[in-house]
C-alpha cells in the first residue's frame, strides 16, 4: 500500500514506491511530485510515465530547468507566477544534481508549495534523499502538497519477478527457468536486463520464450556480439569492427539489432555528454547513466574524445541507415553502419575537428 502520513485526520503526506506512481496518476494529478533515488532506470522511468500521464490530460507545456552551479532559483517563481502564453496547463521539470540545494533552494520551493499556481504540475528529480533529507523544510513542504516516490533497488528476491514482469509487459511468455537464467546473466544490473529484453525481442519477436532460445541469443551474442562491436569502437579498433561487421552480416544478423545497439549507445553518449558540458564530473555522469564499471574506461575515452557535434552527426547517420532498412530511401544500411562504428573511434572527423 502507499504510505500517507495522517494529522489529525488530514492526509498530509504521500510516499510511494516507483511501481505506485502509475496507479495514482489513474486516480489523480497532485501539485508537486519528488522523485528521488540514485538506480536511473526506474528514476527515468518513472519521471517518463508522470510526463506522459500529464501530456495525455492536458498539459501540453513543459518547462525545463536543470539545476546546477550558478542557478537562479528566482527563475522558479518567476514561472511560477507568470501567464501560460502556449497552453492552459503546464509542466515544470526540475532536475536536481544533488539533494543538498542550499538554504536559497529550499526557501524556494517552500514558497512555491506555499501556494502552487493553478493547472501547474511542477516535476522535481533528485538524487537518493537521505533520512537527514528526509526531514528538510523543502522535502516537508512538498509532502505537505504533493507526493514523494522514492526509488529503490531491485534487490535481489525481487529481481526475478521484476524480470518476468517486464518480459510479459513487451508480450514476451518465459518458459520455466528463462528467467532464473536471465537474473543470473544480468547480475542485478536492471539497464542490462533491459536490453537483453529487448534484445529477445527484436530476435524473436512476441512469444513464448525457452530455454533454448535464451541459450541461442547468449551464443549467437557469444560469437558475434553486437555489443562487442560498440565496445570496440568506442576503444578505437577499426580494424576489428570492421571484421565484426562483416561476421555480424555473414550470420544473417538482423539490421535493426545492429542498429538498436549503436543508437542506444550514441544516445547514452549525448546525454553524458550534455552532462559534463554543464558541469558534472564525467564519473557521476557515468555512473547517472548505469556505465558498467568495467566499461568506464573506454566510454571516458569516447567523452573526452568526441564533441557534442559529433555524436550528434552520429545520431543523425543512425537515422538515415533506419530509413534504409525500411524501404523509404536508397543504399545499404551496412555501409553506414561503419561510418558510424569508425566514427565512434574518431576516425572520418579529423576535417572537421
Amino acid at each position: 500500500m502507499q504510505d500517507v502520513h495522517v494529522i489529525y485526520g488530514q492526509a498530509l503526506s504521500v510516499r510511494l514506491r516507483a511501481d505506485q506512481l502509475t496507479g495514482r496518476l489513474a486516480k489523480q494529478f497532485d501539485p508537486v511530485y519528488l522523485i528521488s533515488g540514485d538506480e536511473p532506470l526506474q528514476l527515468n522511468e518513472s519521471a517518463d510515465a508522470l510526463r506522459r500521464a500529464a501530456v495525455r490530460n492536458g498539459f501540453s507545456e513543459r518547462i525545463l530547468f536543470e539545476v546546477q552551479a550558478g542557478f537562479q532559483w528566482g527563475d522558479l517563481a518567476g514561472e511560477a507566477n507568470s501567464l501560460s502564453l502556449f497552453a492552459d496547463k503546464r509542466l515544470i521539470d526540475l532536475r536536481l544534481k544533488s539533494s543538498a540545494i542550499g538554504v536559497e533552494g529550499s526557501k524556494a520551493l517552500a514558497d512555491y508549495c506555499a501556494a502552487p499556481p493553478p493547472d501547474t504540475l511542477l516535476l522535481i528529480t533528485a538524487p537518493k534523499l537521505e533520512h537527514k533529507q528526509l526531514g528538510t523544510k523543502w522535502v516537508k513542504a512538498i509532502e505537505t502538497v504533493g507526493v514523494l516516490v522514492q526509488i529503490w533497488p531491485i534487490t535481489a528476491d525481487r529481481l526475478t519477478p521484476w524480470l518476468e514482469q517486464r518480459m510479459r509487459s513487451k508480450g514476451l511468455t518465459p518458459e520455466a527457468g528463462v528467467v532464473p537464467m536471465l537474473a543470473e546473466r544480468v547480475e542485478g544490473n536492471l539497464l542490462a536486463a533491459v536490453q537483453e529484453i529487448e534484445k529477445l525481442l527484436l530476435l524473436q519477436g512476441p512469444g513464448v520464450v525457452s530455454v533454448q532460445a535464451l541459450t541461442q541469443a547468449v551464443a549467437d551474442s557469444a560469437r558475434f556480439d553486437v555489443y562487442n562491436l560498440v565496445d570496440k569502437a568506442l576503444q578505437g579498433d577499426a580494424a576489428r569492427c570492421v571484421r565484426i561487421l562483416a561476421g555480424l552480416r555473414a550470420e544473417g544478423v538482423a539490421e535493426p539489432i545492429v542498429l538498436w545497439a549503436l543508437a542506444r549507445e550514441l544516445r547514452s553518449l549525448s546525454a553524458m555528454a550534455r552532462e559534463v558540458r554543464q558541469g558534472m564530473p564525467i564519473e557521476s555522469a557515468m555512473a547517472k547513466a548505469g556505465i558498467w564499471d568495467k566499461r568506464k574506461s573506454i566510454v571516458q575515452g569516447a567523452l573526452r574524445r568526441l564533441r557534442q557535434s559529433q555524436i550528434q552527426e552520429l545520431i543523425r547517420q543512425c537515422r538515415d541507415a533506419d530509413i534504409q532498412i525500411k524501404g523509404v530511401a536508397p543504399g545499404n544500411p551496412w555501409d553506414i553502419f561503419e561510418r558510424i562504428v569508425l566514427g565512434l573511434g574518431g576516425v572520418g572527423f579529423r576535417l572537421c575537428a
